[in-house]
């Protein structure tokens, strides 16, 4: 099921690039698509950089 709404989503992408009425516009629509992505990429990273670095400085003090 995630699969198909995955293709649906490019399929709305590709619409509003068609549609679109100058490049700005289709600058905006892949931005807007693929910012939200890139920042959950940075959030999930960092929780893993801190609880590795924490992890680490809890074995040190046993």
């Amino acid at each position: 099921m995630g699969v198909f709404m995955v293709l649906q989503d490019v399929s709305e992408i590709e619409k509003k690039m068609e549609e679109a009425p100058d490049s700005a516009y289709e600058i905006g629509v892949a931005i807007g698509t693929y910012l939200p992505f890139v920042v959950l990429i940075l959030v999930a990273y960092l929780f893993y950089y801190y609880s590795k670095k924490r992890r680490g400085t809890d074995e040190n003090s046993l």
